[in-house]
């Protein structure tokens, strides 16, 4: 048997000494097929525990392992306190797979620390101990607390509740499934793609993001102005006569064609530019604009937990700015009394609330006009809010605005 440590070390090394992503470094490694759904839990498993796990080993460690020896000890720690594996065959698969990448030196290390380490008890600081018992960074703790106080743990440790499908009709469900609010679209606890999503009879879409096309209204032409992977142009170009999807890098722009196609949504026009810029063609031209704005992700962590590694506090107000700066450039583009919606998958009222005021103070010819949603949300002074231990999962943030029917266009944005 294939040691089953190697094939989680081969992909956790990419993410956390290559800077990959995860469902990246996944698909880049070669794992045996039998042995790639316990791959990739583990992998899953190590990254969304990252924080507790590191705990661990500082409780345990008079001084910091050198980097492959604690991700080797991360995936033995998890396979040993979430997986319950037996000890004596995760002790002997660590040291002999320390030793195949020739340190051998640090076989006696692993072997004594994995069988003598003991459980810390969580720390006595409100914030550190909520980012150890949700395995989340101390910062995103910190502000999550601040924001929503005694739900905070409930949203940092929200899982998600599985694999969420988009079906074109209705037909026969097969496999353990939860409905949601919207036609067509089921959350599975496993589903095993076939033919079907070839042939475009379903699609994998988060419930988050059938929530945002929900609040569009239908119009005759919308612009989805952040358009990659192309999940929501292709629902919304079943209500909207035309949509022309934007995306600033080509090889996602070729994503969206790709994604069109295979749907059969042939009313989708794919252009590749940046949504922060003004393009005069586009003033006042469209009914409706949609800005699904580049966000830190924190609504996301459940179903993307290499977020947790990668997003620093510091990327925060720098997002807000560039938020900030689509929408108030994609808002002439809005013809009068027109739509323009503004969207995230965040959590964090800087990304959130906090951008819509800094629009609203700038952009006095629009009202805002916040939407209702079937999806369960919290309604901030803004928008919705939907949180991921009441949105099935979901962590988003969605908000409209009417464009005054009197007004050329929108003031401010810049060319």
């Amino acid at each position: 048997m294939n040691n089953p440590l190697t094939d989680p070390y081969l992909v956790l090394s990419q993410v956390y000494f290559g800077g990959a992503y995860l469902k990246q470094a996944l698909t880049s490694t070669t794992i045996e097929p039998s042995a790639r759904p316990r791959t990739s839990k583990i992998c899953y498993g190590v990254l969304e525990k990252d924080v507790y796990l590191n705990y661990i080993i500082a409780a345990n460690c008079q001084k910091s392992p050198k980097a492959p020896v604690r991700l080797i000890l991360k995936i033995a720690l998890y396979m040993l306190e979430f997986m319950q594996k037996h000890g004596y065959m995760v002790v002997d698969c660590a040291v002999d797979l320390i030793k195949k990448l020739g340190k051998g030196g640090a076989a006696g290390f692993i072997n004594a620390f994995l069988r003598s380490y003991k459980l810390p008890p969580p720390p006595s600081g409100a914030d550190e101990r909520l980012s150890v018992v949700t395995s989340s960074p101390l910062w995103l703790a910190k502000k999550v607390r601040r924001s929503y106080k005694g739900e905070a743990e409930a949203i940092l440790s929200a899982q998600s509740p599985g694999v969420c499908v988009r079906f074109e009709r209705e037909g026969e469900l097969k496999g353990e499934h939860i409905s949601t609010p919207f036609p067509h679209v089921y959350i599975f606890k496993n589903f095993v793609r076939d033919a079907g999503y070839d042939r475009g009879d379903y699609t994998f879409q988060s419930v988050g993001s059938v929530a945002i096309c929900s609040v569009v209204p239908p119009c005759d032409r919308l612009l989805d102005a952040c358009a990659a992977p192309g999940g929501k142009s292709v629902l919304l170009s079943k209500k909207c006569a035309s949509v022309t999807s934007q995306e600033l890098h080509p090889h996602r722009a070729e994503l969206i064609k790709s994604y069109a196609s295979r749907m059969g949504a042939h009313n989708i026009t794919v252009t590749v530019g940046d949504a922060s810029a003004f393009n005069r063609e586009w003033e006042g031209a469209f009914d409706c604009v949609l800005c699904d704005v580049p966000c830190s992700g924190s609504g996301v962590i459940c179903e993307n937990p290499d977020i947790k590694l990668f997003r620093r506090e510091e990327d925060i107000p720098s997002l807000s700015a560039l938020q900030l700066k689509i929408i108030a450039n994609c808002a002439r583009y809005v013809r009068p009394g027109g739509t323009l919606i503004y969207s995230t998958c965040s959590i964090l009222p800087e990304e959130n609330d906090s951008v819509i005021y800094n629009f609203l103070a700038q952009n006095c010819g629009f009202s805002l006009d916040i939407p209702n949603c079937e999806l369960p949300s919290r309604r901030t002074k803004f928008g919705l809010q939907f949180l991921p231990h009441i949105s099935l999962g979901a962590g988003f943030f969605v908000t409209r605005f009417v464009k005054d029917g009197q007004s050329a266009h929108a003031d401010g944005g810049a060319e």
